[in-house]
């Protein structure tokens, strides 16, 4: 009798195949994006533990640190997922976030072991809420930073002659009521003070909730709290300062541009803007057009307008190449299409994205700015010269059957719109060159034409990538269509002169 039972081919096969699908799914898991998260959460968690251990690196510290590091961090991964998903996708972005955290940290251990205070500890918070907010959001922002202040208070542990307890507890209430006050005042950047006014209302909140909490946990020295209170609110009021300094690495590590960069992009004497004005006049013309009705847009449904309204601006640079070969740039000439084949006209018109993202990448414009360059496009079909070129394959065909041109020769490369504002620029551009083609403009005709725009676009895909709902585009479609009407509004034709007798000019000689 065999050793071992004999296995029948057909259970061998279907081991086999469970093997193989074990594998797949392992394989895919290894692919995605959650494997790499969790390793950055768990370097995170590794280096705070050793961050908030030292000096004293017993295991009777660093286990239980560890314990709590691993637990507030999974909240703050899980808070990450809920409201800013694609973090988990850009890990650059993770990282630049851990990094901070980390930085923070360090600095505020570094200060508490020099001078047993727990003022740079409120330092570090608000710098932490300030970054996020600018970064992301309001939301966001207050809860990453709480989670940061959990940590901080670890960070700073018990301070000299006092209990523990009490202590981080009136830490914890001085740090949130500094990053509570910066989250809600901090919207966003427009001028170069804002940021000093929301420190210094920030210095006062955390003045007034220092001493207080000095005060009730049994510190009755005028002097001692008021000292307290001051470190808190000098820290506070410093860091305003500090971040004003470093907002552009801010915006580079995050890839962002504040409301006061994009209000320096949005002058006509920035340098690209100036040559289009110069090289292709109708362009500029037609993308300050366009600015204006993306802006009015993108407010409507809460994105942000400035943001829309700049991109507007850049969509169009790449016509400064060919400007002639471009309608607006006419100017009573010839059109030059006329005289080339489909597929040169094609090759040209798509050539000013390609030409677009070149010249924003040399006049170094910021990457929020360069999507709409991109995608103001998307991969829609350039239908003039695609019916073009099946009529002439058509007629060079003499009746004999020959295959229709491929669409996606005469689409634009893309990519498609990937947030809302460059979603609302792309509708815009559409429908206000289709306005302009019409022989009589009325309300009535823009509405009909700015929907059957997002329609086509809509089933054409072009939407698939910026989460628009079908509430927002009509919400976009009214703004837009109530803009251009307001743009192209009729005036009442004014009179001409009446004839002068043919004896008034003999009997004034």
């Amino acid at each position: 009798m065999p050793l071992w039972k004999k296995i029948s081919p057909r259970r061998s096969q279907v081991r086999k195949n469970i093997s193989a699908d074990r594998f797949s799914q392992v394989n895919k898991f290894a692919n995605t994006n959650s494997l790499i998260s969790i390793l950055i959460w768990m370097l995170f968690v590794v280096l705070c533990t050793l961050i908030l251990s030292l000096p004293n690196a017993g295991y009777r510290e660093v286990i239980p640190t560890a314990a709590i590091v691993a637990l507030v961090s999974l909240a703050g991964a899980l808070y990450v997922c809920h409201y800013q998903a694609r973090i988990t996708r850009n890990h650059a972005r993770a990282l630049v976030i851990v990094g901070l955290f980390l930085l923070m940290l360090a600095m505020t251990r570094f200060g508490v072991s020099i001078t047993d205070h727990g003022f740079l500890a409120t330092g570090s918070a608000v710098t932490t809420a300030v970054i996020l907010t600018i970064a992301y959001d309001q939301r966001f922002a207050m809860g990453m930073s709480t989670f940061y202040c959990v940590l901080a208070c670890l960070a700073v542990g018990a301070m000299p002659d006092s209990e523990p307890q009490p202590t981080n507890l009136n830490l914890f209430m001085t740090m949130a009521a500094g990053v509570v006050t910066c989250c809600f005042c901090l919207k966003e950047i427009r001028t170069r003070i804002k940021l000093l006014r929301i420190s210094t209302l920030a210095a006062i909140v955390v003045f007034v909730t220092a001493g207080a909490a000095e005060f009730l946990s049994g510190n009755r020295e005028t002097t001692g709290v008021l000292r307290h209170a001051g470190f808190h609110a000098g820290t506070t009021l410093i860091v305003g300062l500090l971040i004003q300094s470093l907002l552009p690495l801010i915006e580079k590590s995050f890839r962002i541009a504040t409301s006061m960069t994009l209000l320096d992009y949005s002058d006509a004497n920035q340098p690209l803007l100036k040559r289009l004005h110069m090289e292709a006049p109708g362009t500029f013309s037609h993308s300050l057009l366009i600015g204006s009705i993306a802006e009015a847009a993108a407010e409507a449904i809460g994105c942000n307008g400035l943001l829309s309204r700049v991109g507007a601006y850049y969509h169009d640079v790449g016509k400064i190449n060919k400007a002639s070969y471009f309608v607006e740039n006419e100017l009573g000439s010839a059109n030059r299409h006329k005289e080339l084949a489909p597929t040169m006209s094609h090759l040209i018109i798509v050539g000013h994205v390609k030409d677009g993202i070149e010249m924003a990448k040399e006049y170094g414009l910021p990457t929020v700015l360069r999507q709409f360059i991109e995608t103001h496009h998307g991969t829609t079909l350039i239908e003039p010269f695609y019916n073009e070129a099946k009529k002439l394959k058509a007629k060079n065909s003499k009746g004999k059957t020959t295959d229709v041109p491929a669409e996606s020769e005469f689409r634009y490369p893309g990519p498609k719109p990937r947030t809302k504002e460059a979603a609302i620029v792309m509708l815009v551009d559409t429908s206000e060159s289709a306005v302009r083609s019409l022989a009589e403009v009325t309300p009535t005709k823009i509405e009909a034409v700015v929907h059957n725009m997002a329609m086509k676009r809509l089933q054409d895909g072009q939407f698939d990538e910026c989460e628009l709902s079908l509430r927002e585009l009509s919400q976009i479609e009214a703004s837009i269509s109530k803009t251009l009407a307001a743009h192209y509004h009729g005036r009442i034709a004014y009179p001409e002169p009446p004839d002068e007798p043919a004896g008034a000019e003999s009997e004034s000689e």
